[in-house]
Formats: C-alpha cells, sequence, structure tokens
C-alpha cells in the first residue's frame, strides 16, 4: 500500500488489520511497529523502494499522491511518475492486481492541474495491462482529516464561508475504505471504474452540507455563498499569509468553483459488492465529537 501514512491509508491499514490481512505499507519516515504491518522506508520517486515494496504481495493499493502544488509538475511527478512507478514495480513483481485511488477531480482535467494529473494517472493505470480498479472518492471526511477541520471550525463559530452555489457528493472514510477492501478480490471490479458515495441522491447543495455541518456541532450557521472572482482572491490571500502551508490554492480554488461534484450514479458499485452503511448526518456528527475529544475543536 501506498498512502497508508495520510488519513485515508491510515483508516485502510487499521480496518484492514483488523479483517486478518497482512499489509506493506510506503512510509518516508521511522515508524513505531504494528502487528500486521510492515513498514517500508521510501517514496513514490524512488523505484527501488517500490520494488521492495511489492515484493511478496498479492495486490496494490496505490493512495498516494499530491493534493496541493506549486505547479502543474508539481502535480505530475507524483500523481503520474508515482503511479508509472508503482505500476512497474507491480510488473516486476508479478502481481496483477492494482487498486488506484483517484478522485472525482479527474472528471474535469481542464479545471484544474490536480484534476489533469489525476486523470493522466487513469489513464497510466487503464493502460497497464494489469487488472486494475480505478474509485474516484468524492469529498472524504472522518476522524482525523484535517482537510474538512477548516469546515467544522467554521460551523462552530456560526458562519460558513462557500464557494458559489454547486452540489456534492460525500462518503465517510471507513465507507470508502471498505469499498477498497471489498474489490481486493472481488472480480466484477477488475476494468471497473468506481463512484462511490453515501447514496444522498443528487448530493448536497453547498448550503445544506453547510446546514449539516452546523447541526453536527449543535450550532445554528448562517451562509455566505462568495462568487468565484473572491474564491480566488481568498487564495492569493491565504498563500501569501500561509506560504506553503496554504489550503486554498488557485489552482483547487478552481476546483472548489466548479458547481457539480456529484458522484454519478452509473459508477456507483454494485451492491452485491458494496453499500455504503453511514448516512452523513450521523458521520458528521461523529466526526465533530472526535474533534472535540481531540482538542482539534474547541
Amino acid at each position: 500500500m501506498t498512502g497508508g501514512t495520510g488519513f485515508v491509508g491510515g483508516h485502510l491499514l487499521q480496518m484492514a488489520v483488523e479483517a486478518g490481512q497482512s499489509i506493506r505499507a510506503l512510509t518516508r519516515k521511522d515508524r513505531p511497529p504494528v502487528d500486521g504491518i510492515q513498514w517500508v522506508s521510501g517514496r513514490l520517486s524512488d523505484p527501488a523502494s517500490l520494488e521492495e515494496l511489492a515484493q511478496g504481495a498479492s495486490t496494490i493499493i496505490h493512495i498516494a499522491g499530491a493534493i496541493r502544488a506549486a505547479d502543474r509538475a508539481g502535480f505530475a511527478a507524483p500523481n503520474i511518475e508515482g503511479t508509472r512507478h508503482m505500476i512497474a514495480a507491480a510488473r516486476d513483481a508479478g502481481i496483477r492486481r492494482f487498486i488506484h485511488i483517484s478522485s472525482l477531480a479527474a472528471r474535469e482535467p481542464d479545471l484544474s492541474d490536480y484534476g489533469w494529473s489525476k486523470a493522466e494517472s487513469e489513464t497510466v493505470v487503464q493502460e497497464s495491462g494489469l487488472d486494475w480498479t480505478i474509485i474516484r472518492p468524492p469529498a472524504v471526511y472522518g476522524p482525523g482529516d484535517g482537510e474538512t477541520l477548516d469546515l467544522f471550525a467554521m460551523a462552530k463559530r456560526g458562519l460558513v464561508i462557500l464557494p458559489p452555489q454547486g452540489r456534492t457528493s460525500l462518503i465517510h472514510v471507513r465507507d470508502l475504505c471498505a469499498l477498497i477492501l471489498a474489490a481486493i478480490e472481488a472480480e466484477t471490479a477488475i476494468d471497473a471504474t468506481y463512484e462511490p458515495d453515501d447514496d444522498t441522491t443528487n448530493g448536497l447543495s453547498h448550503v445544506a452540507f453547510a446546514e449539516a455541518l452546523g447541526r453536527a456541532v449543535e450550532k445554528s450557521v448562517r451562509t455566505v455563498s462568495m462568487p468565484a472572482p473572491l474564491v480566488r482572491l481568498g487564495a492569493r490571500l491565504d498563500g501569501l499569509f500561509r506560504g506553503d502551508d496554504a489550503k486554498l490554492t488557485p489552482d483547487r480554488a478552481r476546483y472548489f468553483c466548479h458547481p457539480d461534484w456529484v458522484a454519478n450514479p452509473a459508477l456507483k458499485p454494485p451492491e452485491t459488492l458494496w453499500s455504503p452503511q453511514i448516512p452523513h448526518e450521523s458521520g458528521l456528527a461523529d466526526t465533530a465529537r472526535w474533534y472535540l475529544d481531540q482538542r482539534w475543536l474547541t
């Protein structure tokens, strides 16, 4: 597995070990021993470490990649070339099964450099000749997620600033991980592209999502939908004040202003393979409680 030290990967490692799986996981720095997990030191830019990672495995689960970068080249190196390196390592190790975690952003490659890089990574996977599955999650949330924390914090303060009007699908991280694990040995998942969600028909409007966040933190919220030019201005200001730590980059601003990030029902995984178990109302509330317990949210 790549990406095992991240938000989604961390949950997947835990669930895989609980299911009795033995995992080899890539890491950039030393990690404490964990039963069921063998850490392999390396990175996507180091083919030798990926070859070591793949040795003795039956399946590659490729999660790692960049969600923020300074320019197109910064996305291409981890998201495209990193995927190409991982596929080469799988081939060299005789591994056929390859599960690739992409993004709904791949549907709009001309919208953002991130989306372009994820679309290109999908092409690399589809042309690999391996038994691949591509999973395009919508907005993923859950305990431990630093990306949605700012939204919960705004809701706690009673004012949620939103991008222009649009709709989005959601998925709890544990539901996403359950799908990944289910796909490992499912022949029906081979050569399939899935867009999973929490079964909310047509997703949530941005305002409805903000109101759901308010209920999760037990706060009545006001919402302000910002026009696209102001969102882009906010990205420039975020970069000015937070530098490399900025979460709202110009590339992400273009992504956020798109009106339709709803999972395509035609690409929904079959119920015989997987179905979501965590509705967003209870999932958001559980996530808010975790943030509060961990003092991430005050």
